[in-house]
């Protein structure tokens, strides 16, 4: 896996999020990230999780279980997730049903937790450095720039934050330039025009029983 497939992997990993019960140690840990800047959490949340698997031999092997462990004590408490799922799927977030939104979610979260999976064993030597962030003009959202390090090129990694009650929560990832949002957004938009919400959400399911059994 080259460093860029890494880094697009790994950043749709740390937004893999939807909402499950979280570690009891979890609000703890969102409460202290109200006091954070937006620049502090990515920095802390980053190397975290890159000091956590570089520790852990069953994570670098593809240990799904503890990968998911540490995706809920580490990413989980700092995402907001339905932001997130709502931007991709567009105007027609709002056409779908409570019930098809639930399972939209689902969906996207095990698309994603399979493609983290695959980049979490590839983690190596890479290091986060931390660029001026951009602040829209009521304050409320942040862009926080980064910059991964390892082999070869240095890699743009940039994350979109908002302000809510319980701290700074990460909505959006940028991987050289593409927004991943976006880019879902664009082929859910296909496939929703040509098989409506019911086929995005079979899609998915699809994919996610494909990726499966080939483990």
């Amino acid at each position: 896996m080259t460093q860029k497939k890494l880094l697009v992997a790994m950043c749709a990993g740390m937004l893999m999020v939807a909402a499950p019960v979280l570690h009891a140690e979890a609000p703890v840990a969102v409460a202290h990230a109200g006091s954070q800047s937006p620049d502090d959490l990515i920095n802390k949340l980053s190397n975290d999780v890159l000091d956590s698997v570089r520790a852990d031999k069953s994570i670098q092997a593809g240990d799904s279980k503890k990968i998911l462990a540490l995706v809920e004590e580490k990413v989980i408490p700092y995402v907001n997730f339905q932001r997130m799922t709502s931007s991709a799927v567009g105007r027609y977030w709002r056409q779908a049903t409570p019930e098809q939104q639930a399972s939209l979610e689902s969906e996207f979260k095990t698309l994603l937790m399979r493609t983290y999976a695959g980049a979490l064993s590839q983690v190596k030597d890479q290091t986060v450095q931390i660029k001026p962030s951009r602040t829209a003009a009521d304050g409320n959202e942040v862009v926080v720039r980064t910059e991964v390090r390892g082999k070869g090129d240095p890699v743009q990694l940039d994350y979109r934050v908002e302000r809510a009650n319980s701290g700074w929560k990460i909505y959006d990832v940028n991987v050289l330039g593409v927004w991943l949002v976006e880019n879902y957004r664009n082929s859910f938009a296909q496939e929703v025009g040509a098989n409506g919400i019911d086929g995005l959400i079979n899609k998915l399911a699809e994919r996610n029983k494909t990726a499966a059994s080939r483990k």
